[in-house]
C-alpha cells in the first residue's frame, strides 16, 4: 500500500473524541481538556475585525480547519452555516472558525460560501497551538477539532475528526443543548 493511501485512510477513518460535560476534569488527546478554561486570543476575522475570545460572553464554538477552501472546509463551513441561526436563537450561542491562512484568503473563503459568522486568521498557528490542537495524518495536516465553550470560556466538550467534517456541526449542537438549562415544566392547578 502506498504511503499516501495509508495516510488518506488513517485521515478519513481517525477516531473521534468527543468529551461530554461534566464538572470532573477529564482528559483527552489535546491539550485544552474539558473543565478548562479557553485561552485568551485576538484574531482579526474575514471583515477586518479583531474577535477578542474574553469578549465573548456567551457559549461559543470554536471550529479549527486545515484551510480555506478546500473540500472538508467548505463541507464543514457550510454545514455551521446552514445552522448559524439555530445556533443564535435556540443556544444564544456564536460560531468562529480557524486557520492559518491570512484575512485575505478569509474574505475570499466567507464570500465564497455567504458565511456570517467569523473566521480568524492565525496566520502563525499560534492560537491553534495554545489550544493544543493536534496535527493529523502523521502531522502532515493542520488538525480539524471543534470545542465547544461555556459563557465563561471554560470547555465543555472537544471533538476531534478530520475526515467527517459535516459532523462538527452535530457534535456542537449536541453539547449546546446539554449545557442549555433545562425549560421548567409548567404547573397548573386541577381547580
Amino acid at each position: 500500500m502506498k504511503p499516501s493511501a495509508i495516510i488518506a485512510a488513517i485521515a478519513c477513518t481517525s477516531a473521534s473524541a468527543f468529551a461530554p460535560a461534566s464538572t470532573a476534569r477529564q482528559n483527552t488527546a489535546l491539550n485544552l481538556k474539558v473543565g478548562e478554561t479557553a485561552p485568551d486570543f485576538a484574531l482579526e476575522d474575514q471583515n477586518g475585525k479583531t474577535f477578542k475570545r474574553s469578549a465573548a460572553k456567551k457559549p461559543l464554538v470554536v471550529y479549527f480547519y486545515p484551510a480555506d477552501s478546500t473540500p472538508g472546509c467548505t463541507v464543514q463551513a457550510k454545514a455551521f452555516q446552514e445552522e448559524i441561526q439555530s445556533i443564535r436563537k435556540e443556544f444564544k450561542a456564536d460560531v468562529v472558525g480557524i486557520s492559518g491562512q491570512g484575512a485575505e484568503s478569509k474574505q475570499k473563503f466567507a464570500q465564497e460560501l455567504g458565511l456570517d459568522f467569523s473566521i480568524l486568521a492565525d496566520e502563525k498557528d499560534a492560537v491553534r497551538k495554545e489550544f493544543g490542537v493536534p496535527k493529523a495524518a502523521f502531522g502532515f495536516l493542520p488538525g480539524r477539532v471543534t470545542y465547544v465553550l461555556d459563557k465563561d470560556g471554560v470547555c465543555t466538550s472537544v471533538y476531534d475528526n478530520l475526515g467527517d467534517a459535516a459532523s462538527h456541526i452535530v457534535k456542537a449542537k449536541e453539547a449546546l443543548a446539554e449545557m442549555k438549562p433545562a425549560k421548567k415544566a409548567g404547573f397548573t392547578l386541577p381547580f
